[in-house]
C-alpha cells in the first residue's frame, strides 16, 4: 500500500514538474503589478487627498485594470498612479477629473507617462540570498551531526535534494496556478522551506529507528 502511495506521489511530482517547466517556457512567470513593464503619472494636488478618492477616478477612468495608487512627495500631497498602460485620452481624463474634485487647474500637457521596467525575479529574491544560504548551513549541519550513524554524505545529498525539489515544485505550481511573484513569494518560500526541513527530520528519524531495529 505504501509502495504504491509513495508511486502515485512520485508521478504528481513528475507532472508538476514537467507541467511547470513547460508553463515558464512558454509564458513565463506572472509578477504583481509593481513588478511588471508598467506605466505611470504623477500629479502634484497640492493638498490633502484620499485614496478612496482617487481609487473611485482611476476605477471611472481605467475601468477594470489594477492600479496601484501611492501618496508620494514629504506632505503626501501628490499622487502617483501605477498600471499596466495609460493612454494619452486616459491621461487627459484623469487629470480633468482630479482637476474637478480638487479644484485645481493642472495642465494635462505638463503630466508625463512614465515607463517603469519590470523587477527580475532574481531580484527580488537577492536581499534574501545570504539569509537562505546560512540558514541552510545550518540546517544542514544539524542533520548531518544529529544523524550521523546514518551516513553523513547520504544525509547531505538527500537533504539538499529535499530542499532544492520543494522549492521547485513551489516555482512550477506558482506557474501553473499563476500565482504573481510579489509580496506573498517570499511568506510561502519560507512555508515551504520550513516544510522541507520537516520532512527531512521525520525521514531520518524514520531511517534511524529501522537502522536500531536492525541491530
Amino acid at each position: 500500500m505504501k509502495q504504491n502511495e509513495t508511486k502515485i506521489l512520485a508521478v504528481l511530482i513528475a507532472i508538476i514538474l514537467v507541467l511547470g517547466a513547460i508553463i515558464i517556457l512558454v509564458k513565463g512567470l506572472a509578477f504583481e503589478l509593481q513588478y511588471q513593464d508598467c506605466q505611470k503619472i504623477e500629479i502634484n494636488i497640492g493638498k490633502e487627498f484620499k485614496r478612496a478618492d482617487i481609487r473611485k477616478i482611476t476605477n471611472k477612468v481605467l475601468d477594470k485594470q489594477t492600479v496601484i495608487i501611492q501618496p508620494i512627495e514629504v506632505y503626501e500631497d501628490a499622487v502617483s498612479i501605477t498600471t499596466t498602460n495609460i493612454t494619452e485620452e486616459q491621461k487627459n481624463k484623469l487629470i480633468s477629473e482630479i482637476n474637478i474634485k480638487y479644484g485645481i487647474e493642472i495642465k494635462a500637457e505638463n503630466i508625463q507617462i512614465e515607463e517603469v521596467a519590470h523587477t527580475r525575479g532574481r531580484d527580488i529574491l537577492r536581499p534574501y540570498i545570504i539569509i537562505f544560504a546560512i540558514t541552510t548551513i545550518i540546517v544542514l549541519g544539524y542533520l548531518m551531526i544529529r544523524y550521523n550513524k546514518l551516513n553523513v554524505l547520504n544525509v547531505l545529498a538527500q537533504s539538499i535534494g529535499i530542499i532544492m525539489l520543494a522549492q521547485i515544485l513551489l516555482l512550477c505550481i506558482m506557474a501553473i496556478t499563476r500565482m504573481p511573484i510579489g509580496r506573498f513569494t517570499i511568506p510561502f518560500v519560507l512555508i515551504t522551506y520550513s516544510l522541507s526541513a520537516y520532512i527531512c527530520t521525520a525521514k531520518f528519524e524514520k531511517d534511524m529507528e529501522k537502522s536500531n531495529t536492525n541491530k
